[in-house]
C-alpha cells in the first residue's frame, strides 16, 4: 500500500521533517533524520508493552527507537509496534512492516506484504568482515575500485533479505545470494535465499544519499 493509499484512510499528521520518501506503488517508505530540536518523549511514544525492553537502552539506541515510534504516529497514530521473537510486528496486524536505523536517520516501511528495508553507512572497515557475509560469486562481479560500495551494498542487501525471510541456522554468507548488478543502475536486483529445500527468490532496490546506502527487498 503506498502512502498516498495510507494517507486516504488514515489522517496523517506530521511531527517531523521527512528527510526521503523512498514509496512506491506497493509500500509507504519513510527516512526522517534527528533534529536536535526535536522533541521525543519516551512516556508518549514508547508503548506500555516495551516500556521495561528499553529502560537501559544506550541513549542513542534509544533515540533510533523513538524515531521510528515518531514516523509510525505520522503515518499510523492508531498503531503500535510490538515484538515476537525480537521480530517487530504492527498491532493491529493489518500491515507488514521493516524497521531500521543508523543513527541520526531511522526509516519505517509499511506494506501489505513483506518488506525489508536496510540502511548501511560506507565504512572501509567493511572489507575486514566480508569473509562473513560475502560468497564466491558474489566476489566475482564486484569492481575493485568500487569495493567498498559494492560490499555495503551486498551486505545492507542480505540484512534486508533477512528481515523477510530468516532462519537461527542460516549464515548471510551460505544461504543469502545477491545476482550481479551495476551500482550505476541499482534497480531489479534479483537476491535468493536458499538451502536444501528452500529457494526463494526476490526483487531489490538500491537508494544512495550522502555517505549512506538504503536497501530495499520485497
Amino acid at each position: 500500500m503506498s502512502f498516498f493509499e495510507i494517507a486516504y484512510f488514515y489522517p496523517i499528521i506530521f511531527l517531523m521533517p521527512l528527510y526521503r520518501d523512498f514509496s512506491d506503488d506497493k509500500a509507504t517508505i519513510l527516512l526522517w533524520k534527528y533534529d536536535e530540536k526535536e522533541e521525543l518523549n519516551s512516556q508518549f511514544l514508547v508503548e506500555a508493552e516495551n516500556y521495561e525492553k528499553i529502560k537501559d537502552y544506550h541513549p542513542t539506541k534509544l533515540k533510533e527507537l523513538l524515531l521510528v515510534r515518531k514516523i509510525l504516529k505520522s503515518v499510523l497514530p492508531d498503531h503500535k509496534i510490538l515484538y515476537r521473537d525480537r521480530e517487530p510486528f504492527l498491532f493491529p496486524q493489518d500491515f507488514e512492516i521493516s524497521v531500521t536505523h543508523s543513527f541520526p536517520y531511522a526509516a519505517l516501511a509499511i506494506s501489505k506484504s513483506k518488506i525489508g528495508i536496510d540502511i548501511e553507512p560506507f565504512n572501509p572497515k567493511i572489507k575486514r568482515i566480508q569473509h562473513k557475509f560475502l560468497n564466491e560469486d558474489e566476489a566475482h562481479f564486484i569492481e575493485k575500485e568500487k569495493e567498498v560500495a559494492y560490499l555495503t551494498v551486498i551486505w545492507s542487501l542480505k540484512e534486508s533479505l533477512y528481515k523477510i525471510h530468516h532462519s537461527n541456522y542460516w549464515s548471510l554468507k551460505k544461504h543469502y545470494e545477491v545476482k550481479p548488478f551495476h551500482l550505476d543502475f541499482p534497480f531489479n536486483i534479483q537476491c535468493r535465499v536458499h538451502d536444501e529445500k528452500v529457494s526463494d527468490l526476490f526483487k531489490a532496490r538500491v537508494e544512495f544519499f550522502e555517505n549512506y546506502c538504503f536497501t530495499i527487498v520485497d
